[in-house]
């Protein structure tokens, strides 16, 4: 079998202070732009890596979600647990202090894990956990 990740889902709630995130940032590229308002459908991934790309979504724009549904989306949102995304870097140090240096919400300065690996975690604009990890 041949298969790979194309793109995966990442929820919004306000599409220009995620769009501004993971573009500016996070220094992805835009890919895709569709809808308008908070319906809006934003695919960024990469640069270098055209075949990965992440979808930034309206969470709850599924005809098929219930009011109640929405509201537990939303409240999980708020609590950062809703979405979350691991991301890997050359050095999490440098990487760290432009992302605090931008306004991110740290979650997690460097730290060398029991586990082996060096990481950091923020938030994004919509609550979702960003954990960047040492690549290699």
């Amino acid at each position: 079998m041949d298969i790979s990740i194309h793109a995966s889902f990442i929820p919004h709630d306000d599409p220009e202070a995620s769009l501004a995130f993971y573009r500016d940032v996070l220094g992805f590229e835009v890919r895709n732009d569709v809808g308008q308002g908070t319906m809006r459908w934003i695919t960024v991934g990469p640069p270098g890596q055209p075949d990965t790309s992440l979808l930034l979504a309206p969470p709850a724009a599924d005809p098929g979600v219930t009011d109640d549904e929405r509201r537990v989306i939303a409240e999980m949102m708020a609590k950062g647990t809703y979405g979350w995304l691991l991301l890997a870097t050359a050095d999490v140090d440098e990487t760290f202090e432009k992302v605090q240096a931008a306004g991110a919400e740290v979650v997690q300065e460097p730290t060398d894990q029991p586990y082996g690996i060096r990481d950091c975690a923020f938030r994004d604009p919509a609550g979702n956990l960003i954990r960047i990890q040492a690549r290699g």
